[in-house]
């Protein structure tokens, strides 16, 4: 099983640590766009138009800097970098042994800078969203698209693939045709007064949970139908179509 989470915008940089070292990355098949794209994002960062490029604001700055600084910076595990709703929920720090281990093995976060990474992957704290079109390179998307989805399938290794990104990471390769029968995706929706809707923090902060829930129990399902039946088993409200799944939330988890 690979469980495939979205980064997150939020991100704690590092106060020590080692520095960028590409080679040193998970998925070294994606070892050439990552140079492409890292290397164009350190030019762009030290131009006038970055912050407009970048979608960043007046305040900030660092976020630029540490962008142009990408291979001087320090790095730390990626499960530690991105410190978004989803992954405070996760919590991956407070994770036994076993489950730590359990993560290091099933859990990957989509990533435009680096295409795909493992959690325990030594990272900086950069600023690039998988909505960008760099300079000279073009959108980022566009250079990740024809390569992540036979890394995809090389890392699901004939098994389930979780797919939990967000639309604009989904953007940077979807599943091959082979993959995508064994690939759940999910919604969250929550439930007030009869009705549902998708609400970005239940839908982030649930997304972690389920994914702690699975990695805490140990499930190893290897299907959309037992990912099901092991949600449910664990209390939660999954309604299936095909391979969409809707986790339905009250408020109560």
């Amino acid at each position: 099983m690979l469980i495939l989470l979205p980064p997150s915008e939020g991100k704690t940089a590092p106060a020590d640590g080692p520095t960028l070292d590409l080679d040193a990355l998970s998925f070294p098949q994606l070892h050439r766009v990552r140079d492409q794209v890292s290397r164009a994002l350190v030019r762009l960062a030290g131009t006038r138009r970055a912050a407009e490029v970048l979608g960043l604001g007046r305040t900030q700055a660092d976020a630029i800097e540490t962008d142009a600084r990408l291979f001087e910076v320090p790095c730390a595990p990626a499960g530690s970098v991105y410190t978004g709703v989803l992954f405070g929920e996760l919590d991956l720090a407070s994770l036994d042994a076993d489950a730590t281990a359990r993560a290091d093995a099933s859990v990957a976060v989509a990533s435009a800078l680096f295409g795909l990474v493992r959690v325990g992957d030594a990272i900086p704290a950069y600023r690039l969203s998988g909505t960008v079109t760099l300079p000279r390179l073009g959108p980022v998307a566009g250079r990740w698209r024809p390569v992540l989805p036979d890394v995809l399938d090389e890392a699901a290794d004939g098994g389930l693939l979780v797919d939990l990104r967000s639309g604009a990471y989904v953007n940077l390769g979807k599943p091959s045709a082979d993959l995508a029968p064994r690939t759940a995706t999910v919604r969250v929706l929550h439930e007030q007064d009869g009705r549902r809707t998708v609400v970005s923090h239940f839908n982030k902060a649930t997304k972690g949970r389920l994914v702690r829930a699975l990695l805490v129990e140990g499930a190893q399902p290897t299907t959309v139908d037992e990912l099901v039946v092991a949600w449910r088993d664990l209390g939660w409200t999954v309604e299936q179509d095909g391979t969409r799944l809707d986790v339905v939330t009250t408020g109560a988890h």
